[in-house]
């Protein structure tokens, strides 16, 4: 894509970057439970250090509030991201004045340093520029790397890339490559996938989508909420009754925007909410009173399979069923399993992300095997509905 610089754009060598990274990785007892947000900013950091550049971290933790709260310190990052980069990662106490600037100056080429969050400051989060002016003096050049912090208009995502010349970093890049073939200018036909337990949380990535893709699957708890504004009986089933008019409008539009949607046609129910709970498989025509429909049964995951063989291009959001409880995560693992081979014959574009997916993704061993799953959540869903990203616009040639 050219609407951006990247850092094929940049000789970064001699250059103080200051690269936007996303490091509010989950943790637990002390410990990162999940390593994916440091593994994808390394190729960046690599390439800047290696190609002798000065390399400064700027990154949030939580959600502090602009107070600086010590449990939320980035400094008990630096072990895990030093031992990931394979070098000694320098820390700075404060991420402006003086602490952070005579840290800085003391960089050689090369060498790369971490600087405190910077949600410590509550002029981070108003996009203040008075701070903008205090971060942007502390390098030559800004590179953003987080794309899921890119739906946010703050100092270091937005405020920066209006003061210094601004590049998309390779994740960030790889990000917006990867949407571009997902919904900006895909291989038809297109299919999304949307699932999850409540449409009325998804209702504006739904209205987007219509008009985007030529076939909506829709799982989870919100199709109960589809299949009950078609008149089904859903039992006991997580069901936004009240929603059943906008559920009917949303199927007109479809309709109208020649948008095929698939809901279930079968369901896999139980009389209980747990792992391995007594459960059967039932047409949606036919969902006991006292039973929740817990996945979609084995003819819709065969419907959706023979769908997806025609497909060039899939959106994904949202799991199928209840899919972190066996049996109940079936529908999903045998799509994703199904989408991950289909993509790897180079029939299909699988773009994966938001909430719960790549967890999902993880589960069904494909999270390396679609052609891209996003860690971003927010920013991804935000992607998807069509709204405007701060980050990325700001990345853009005025």
């Amino acid at each position: 894509m050219s609407k951006f610089k990247t850092l094929d754009d940049l000789d970064p060598s001699g250059k103080t970057c200051l690269v936007r990274v996303d490091l509010n990785v989950p943790m637990a007892d002390g410990q990162i439970t999940d390593m994916t947000r440091i593994d994808r900013i390394l190729p960046t950091l690599r390439e800047l250090s290696g190609k002798g550049a000065k390399v400064v971290l700027l990154a949030h933790f939580g959600r502090p509030k602009g107070q600086i709260l010590p449990e939320l310190s980035l400094r008990q990052i630096v072990p895990a991201l030093t031992h990931a980069l394979g070098k000694p990662v320098a820390f700075a106490a404060d991420c402006v004045g003086e602490t952070a600037q005579q840290a800085v100056a003391a960089l050689v080429p090369g060498e790369v340093i971490l600087l405190e969050n910077t949600r410590f400051y509550p002029g981070e989060e108003k996009n203040d520029p008075d701070l903008a002016r205090q971060m942007a003096k502390l390098g030559d050049v800004f590179i953003n790397d987080a794309f899921s912090a890119a739906h946010r208009a703050h100092v270091s995502t937005e405020g920066l890339a209006r003061l210094l010349p601004a590049y998309a970093g390779r994740t960030m890049q790889a990000e917006l490559e990867a949407l571009e073939a997902g919904l900006g200018n895909p291989a038809a036909p297109v299919m999304a996938i949307v699932g999850g337990a409540k449409v009325s949380s998804k209702l504006d990535l739904l209205q987007n989508l219509m008009t985007k893709v030529d076939m909506l699957v829709i799982g989870g708890g919100m199709a109960n909420t589809f299949l009950a504004a078609q008149g089904k009986d859903v039992g006991k089933s997580l069901c936004e009754h009240d929603l059943a008019d906008t559920a009917r409008r949303i199927m007109d539009t479809a309709a109208e925007n020649d948008c095929e949607i698939i809901l279930p046609v079968d369901a896999v129910v139980a009389r209980e909410f747990k792992a391995n709970a007594a459960h059967e498989i039932v047409s949606v025509d036919r969902i006991p009173g006292d039973a929740m429909m817990l996945d979609v049964g084995p003819d819709s995951v065969a419907l959706i399979r023979s769908k997806l063989d025609g497909t060039r291009t899939l959106v994904w959001n949202g799991p199928l069923g209840a899919f972190e409880m066996e049996p109940f995560d079936k529908a999903t693992v045998a799509t994703a399993r199904h989408a991950a081979a289909l993509t790897s014959a180079g029939a299909l574009t699988s773009v994966a992300g938001g909430g719960d997916t790549v967890a999902a993704m993880n589960h069904a061993g494909v999270g390396d095997k679609l052609s891209y799953v996003s860690t971003a959540g927010g920013a991804f869903l935000e992607w998807m509905e069509g709204k405007p990203l701060p980050g990325v616009d700001a990345l853009k040639p005025a």
